[in-house]
């Protein structure tokens, strides 16, 4: 009898562990996923925008010129918040990235798991904060700022005001399996987004320019999705090791 207990003990031992690593490589799986879609978007967005303003037939400037001017569907003296005039031929193409952009973030942070971030209200509503800046994406996109303003508007507050918040929140709600310094740059990094879009808004450039600022306060969103998104390919055994046994990597 002692014999068969045993035996029945290691039995259910082996097959818990294997559910146990049939799940964490099922939500290990997702996470790549995740991780592939903040690194494709934010690939896609950058070499669009590249080609975007490279069709301008007037040379196109970060400091001078929006990021939605990229995106704006027709040619046109713009008076907000700096007169400049706007004329994109890729419009189309620009709002297609916008759109695309959004829907991958928001892949991402919906495939992002244990691997990534720890349990709690930190990280849950960080998520959904990151989730909303990707939501602004898709709005920015599907309306242009000269075809539907107030939606377009919306959309970048979206980014930047809740996208930006749940960037600092994410620094406190990732798990123990990111190292404490890149928690620490990743709340750095909402911070200095939040104030440069109040000096945005509140027209201080300090030298960067309309455009320079609306980027210092828009991307660093972008630069960490696509860093968190490289260091999670890069680390696939040690994310799996963490999900099926508990334990922290670094």
């Amino acid at each position: 009898m002692e014999i068969e207990r045993t035996k029945g003990a290691k039995v259910k031992a082996r097959t818990g562990y294997a559910a146990r690593t049939g799940y964490a490589a099922r939500i290990g799986y997702a996470a790549w996923i995740g991780y592939a879609a903040w690194i494709v978007g934010v690939v896609q967005f950058f070499v669009i925008h590249a080609i975007a303003e490279s069709a301008w037939a007037k040379p196109y400037s970060w400091a001078r010129y929006n990021i939605s001017d990229l995106g704006n569907a027709h040619c046109a003296l713009q008076a907000d918040p700096e007169s400049r005039y706007v004329c994109s031929p890729e419009h189309g193409l620009m709002n297609g990235a916008f759109v695309v952009l959004g829907a991958l973030l928001v892949v991402g942070v919906v495939l992002t798991g244990a691997g990534l971030w720890r349990r709690g209200a930190a990280a849950t509503t960080a998520r959904l904060l990151l989730g909303a800046g990707g939501v602004g994406f898709i709005l920015a996109g599907l309306a242009p700022a000269d075809v539907n303003e107030n939606q377009h508007v919306l959309g970048a507050l979206l980014i930047m005001g809740l996208g930006n918040i749940g960037l600092c929140l994410a620094g406190l709600g990732c798990s123990g399996a990111v190292p404490r310094p890149l928690r620490r740059a990743t709340s750095l990094l909402g911070v200095i987004a939040l104030v440069a879009l109040g000096l945005f808004l509140s027209r201080h450039y300090l030298g960067l320019g309309m455009g320079g600022m609306e980027r210092v306060a828009a991307f660093p969103l972008l630069a960490w999705a696509l860093a968190t998104g490289i260091r999670g390919l890069m680390r696939p055994a040690s994310y799996l090791s963490s999900l099926s046994s508990g334990t922290k990597t670094t």
